[in-house]
């Protein structure tokens, strides 16, 4: 039938690939990855994920080889490409997976679209995930969800290589695209290889600290699966880790504590996917409001001060602090640290969740558009059908770090500090600042910010004001419509060890895992 182009997006793998296989079933194949150089320049995008990619890259190269089949690395825009491709070598289908991506990535899909349409070429998209593209109703999809995970995985096929017409093309310069210096020293390493051995890890070993250790920064990094970024990215599919699970599960003399994680991490897959399923049905959220009546609500009050010292860890508020300090040194952070980043930039500093989005999308590693811009949003207070989540920082810290060991590592300044002040070093008094060297202040010479604003105040304000606007008619009339596209049903599990599904989402959930 011709040759057969793979363009790989974020589907960074062989194996249960359906793009893949379906292209190996039709004739000779050719297989392009494509550095899009706007892609890299949207204020989401960062040198930490371009250095992520390219280790997912050289990996997918590996596995591609033993395929028999060179991956191919190519720069510019898609649609230029594909155009420079096919002059020198003609294909008659481009095989892609489905991407539920940023507004960039959706609107680039509709011109591929365009382009195969004027060239004469068949485009076959082919799902990846539980997202389902062009869902008619939310009442369908825990049960596709469940038909799909439960279907077999695709094996790597052995493919017949298509003739390339031109040398392999050098890996460009991050720096060119005018990405900021970003290399994170504690940040995970891409590839499948490093996917799969996390993944056996987390099943064999780690899961049993995971009911009861994701939640506080100081066991999460072992606790939580960190499967995040390789599921972003497409290292592993989601089918695969779903039946992974459920087959270990399934094992005799299973511990009690690992079975209890790995049910709970199977209801986390569930959401992962529904998240998702948000942004597919309505792209827009990543730009407005998921309720159009919270429109103006935090737009004209931007205080860039507020953000910078958000963004410079100098809030003064140390869990704070330590948790921004923790990202930017490993581009991960675990998930009700990340809520309680939302909630202090949404409530007490005010902020809309749009520009600090931006921001912390270039931070994660693991940033999955669909799931980033709902939380961003639920954890903000816009979409109209979620509890209010207001998360004081100081009462997190002596939830989760009572002996302050998570802010000494990351905030060297306050390891003197004694732990009666240590979570509000403001309120030491001076002779204890003199004994353990830390002078609190906003003046030359001080070794510790004051609070950016009076956090119990500003927190009654912000909360006001979100009340006072949830109470209004608008609010209340188009909460019904976002609730049928976008809240969770009740669903039939994929195993009987499952739990259902909320039948609207007010339970905390998370974007990473």
């Amino acid at each position: 039938m011709g040759t057969q182009l793979v363009w790989f997006k974020r589907d960074l793998r062989v194996h249960d690939n359906a793009a893949l296989t379906h292209a190996a079933a039709l004739g000779p194949v050719m297989c392009v990855y494509i550095v899009e150089p706007s892609y890299w320049r949207n204020p989401d995008a960062s040198q930490r994920q371009f250095d992520f990619l390219h280790e997912c890259l050289r990996d997918l190269f590996v596995q591609l080889k033993a395929c028999c089949v060179r991956l191919q690395v190519l720069t510019g825009e898609v649609s230029e490409v594909l155009d420079r491709l096919h002059q020198a070598q003609a294909f008659s289908h481009l095989h892609a997976h489905e991407e539920t991506g940023n507004a960039l990535t959706y609107e680039r899909d509709k011109a591929v679209a365009r382009w195969c349409a004027t060239h004469n070429v068949q485009w076959q998209e082919h799902s990846q995930n539980g997202v389902v593209r062009r869902l008619p109703s939310r009442n369908q999809w825990s049960a596709l969800w469940t038909q799909r995970m439960q279907a077999p995985q695709l094996i790597a096929p052995t493919l017949t290589p298509a003739p390339w017409p031109w040398p392999a093309e050098r890996w460009p310069d991050w720096q060119a695209w005018g990405l900021a210096l970003d290399a994170p020293p504690e940040r995970q390493t891409g590839g499948r290889q490093a996917a799969w051995h996390t993944l056996q890890s987390f099943l064999n070993t780690r899961s049993g600290q995971y009911r009861g250790g994701i939640s506080s920064p100081l066991s999460a990094t072992s606790a939580c699966s960190r499967l995040s970024p390789y599921l972003s990215w497409g290292c592993l599919s989601m089918r695969e880790v779903v039946q992974a699970t459920e087959q270990t599960l399934v094992q005799p003399g299973l511990d009690p504590w690992t079975r209890k994680g790995l049910v709970a991490f199977t209801s986390r897959l569930h959401w992962h996917c529904h998240f998702m399923q948000k942004l597919e049905s309505e792209p827009a959220i990543e730009h407005r409001n998921m309720h159009r009546a919270y429109d103006g609500l935090r737009e004209g009050d931007w205080n860039a001060a507020h953000f910078e010292r958000l963004r410079t860890a100098t809030t003064g508020w140390p869990l704070v602090d330590a948790c921004v300090t923790m990202l930017q040194h490993t581009g991960w952070l675990n998930f009700r640290m990340r809520a309680m980043l939302v909630s202090v930039a949404a409530y007490p500093l005010w902020l809309h969740w749009r520009e600090v989005g931006q921001w912390l999308a270039g931070q994660f590693v693991d940033y999955e558009p669909g799931i980033h811009w709902s939380q961003m949003q639920m954890q903000s207070g816009t979409t109209g059908i979620n509890t209010t989540r207001v998360y004081n920082p100081i009462k997190q810290a002596q939830d989760h770090d009572p002996q302050g060991v998570f802010v000494r590592r990351w905030l060297p300044v306050l390891r003197r500090v004694p732990d009666t002040w240590l979570f509000e070093p403001w309120k030491m008094p001076p002779s204890v600042q003199a004994q353990c060297g830390v002078v609190v202040g906003s003046h030359v010479g001080a070794h510790w910010p004051e609070p950016v604003v009076d956090l119990p105040a500003a927190t009654r304000s912000a909360k006001a004001l979100l009340h006072a606007r949830r109470s209004t008619p608008q609010v209340r009339q188009g909460k019904q419509a976002i609730i049928e596209q976008h809240a969770s049903r009740r669903a039939t599990q994929p195993t009987q060890r499952r739990r259902a599904a909320p039948a609207i989402e007010d339970t905390q959930t998370q974007w990473d895992f």
